[in-house]
């Protein structure tokens, strides 16, 4: 790991010696066929000291506003006003969308989804940071790789996801099961002698998030990778229309058929399936790492402390379970006035001191496997070490410029399948068919 972190520093290096400043003019959504910009250092770009807005979906844990208020009691005069978002990613995204398109000074330093990235570096939304802003050889590649456009750092990476598998393994001890199954096949037969339990009664076997959203999209792309396939081949060209594609669509269309997956879940997002796995409604949970703080809480909100697992998520026929990356990270709009103070600020937020202290509050992964393997951390969060194999085998969801309608695409021909609207050879035809058609926009 540490040749590979090496080689990707020396990759970011060579590439930031060649970033240009971000103009207000040049390249539009494509961003393609714009003529190529001066080249100039990059930090001289980030100027201007006072205070800026930092614009992010509400933190419930409260660590991110102990990070703030640590700054803005040492920078009396650079104070950071935190914006709350929605907590629903579209409706993030729109804001952000529509306060860039209109050149408003009012979002200074921007918390992104990962599969943003893209597309607001294309659109000149955000600006691209100095090479040595960032401590990247310390990183986890996917994680820098998923803040980069075109091999120049757009963002700072602030925290991580990998999916993981959560399972009640109290239920598969009682039904002589040895261990967490590693394929959806072994899942499945484990579900069958479980739920024949009389303490499972009334339980479903597995859930994911599957409403049509954004969540929607990352079940879908698992689902694909883990059969062995990949929704955008590394030319950016959809592939979909694929036998791998139709295992991955098949395997979740047939768990709501045969009623592996109860549903209700055909409207489940990360936060309701929390609460079917907390309240002791499922077997098995797809799911984020956050959700482990909610599991293990003793203020007698949650039936399944001590009484469940952690995994990582199966795989397909012979294939290994391959999570889709998710995160977000910090980026500095060409907008704000005080660009130096935005970058100061997003470099503190999201150092490896600061991403320690706010372990105490938050399940957020750290973007640092120093921290994942740290025997002090893993011991607070014993499945670090298991989603840091998930991370370094995750697969990014596409990284395209028109990403708001790619993933729309992918949201209604899944959604089509699972409700069983169109069979998954339909709407796989129709998903390639539609992605074909943005790609060649």
């Amino acid at each position: 790991m540490r040749q590979r972190r090496h080689a990707r520093h020396i990759l970011l290096g060579t590439a930031a010696l060649t970033i240009s400043v971000l103009a207000l003019t040049g390249c539009g959504a494509g961003g393609s066929d714009a003529e190529p910009q001066q080249e100039q250092d990059a930090a001289a770009a980030f100027e201007g000291r006072g205070p800026i807005n930092y614009v992010s979906s509400r933190d419930a844990s409260g660590a991110a506003e102990d990070s703030i208020a640590k700054w803005n009691a040492e920078h009396p005069d650079e104070q950071v006003t935190f914006i709350e978002l929605p907590d629903s990613a579209d409706q993030q995204r729109q804001q952000l969308v529509q306060n860039a398109q209109i050149e408003s000074e009012t979002f200074s330093v921007l918390n992104l989804d990962v599969v943003w990235t893209s597309e607001f570096a294309a659109n000149q939304w955000i600006m691209p940071l100095p090479e040595d802003a960032l401590p990247t050889d310390s990183m986890i590649p996917a994680t820098v790789d998923a803040a980069s456009y075109r091999d120049t750092l757009y963002g700072a990476p602030y925290y991580t996801d990998g999916a993981l598998l959560y399972h009640r393994s109290d239920l598969l001890e009682a039904a002589g099961i040895d261990g967490p199954p590693t394929t959806w096949d072994e899942m499945t037969a484990a579900c069958e002698k479980v739920l024949a339990l009389p303490e499972a009664a009334d339980m479903s076997c597995y859930a994911g998030q599957f409403d049509k959203n954004e969540a929607l999209t990352v079940n879908f792309t698992e689902a694909v990778g883990s059969a062995g396939g990949q929704v955008f081949d590394a030319e950016g060209n959809p592939t979909v229309d694929t036998p791998e594609a139709l295992a991955g669509l098949t395997q979740l269309t047939e768990a709501f058929e045969e009623g592996l997956v109860p549903s209700d879940a055909i409207t489940y997002l990360e936060e309701q399936g929390r609460r079917a796995f907390q309240d002791g409604d499922v077997v098995f949970l797809r799911n984020w790492p956050f959700v482990y703080s909610s599991l293990t809480a003793t203020d007698g909100s949650s039936s399944v402390v001590d009484k469940f697992g952690i995994s990582a998520i199966p795989g397909i026929g012979d294939n290994p379970g391959v999570s889709t990356l998710g995160g977000r990270n910090l980026a500095v709009s060409p907008f704000t006035e005080n660009k130096a103070t935005a970058l100061d600020f997003i470099t503190f937020f999201t150092s490896e001191e600061e991403s320690e202290a706010r372990l105490d509050k938050s399940s957020r992964a750290p973007v640092y496997p120093s921290l994942l393997e740290d025997p002090a951390v893993v011991e607070q969060r014993p499945f670090y070490p298991t989603l840091l194999e998930s991370l370094e085998k995750a697969q990014p969801r596409p990284k395209v410029v028109q990403y708001g309608a790619t993933t729309t695409a992918i949201q209604e021909e899944a959604y089509a399948a699972l409700t069983g609207e169109k069979d998954p050879e339909t709407a796989l035809a129709d998903m390639q068919a539609k992605l074909e058609e943005l790609s060649a926009e």
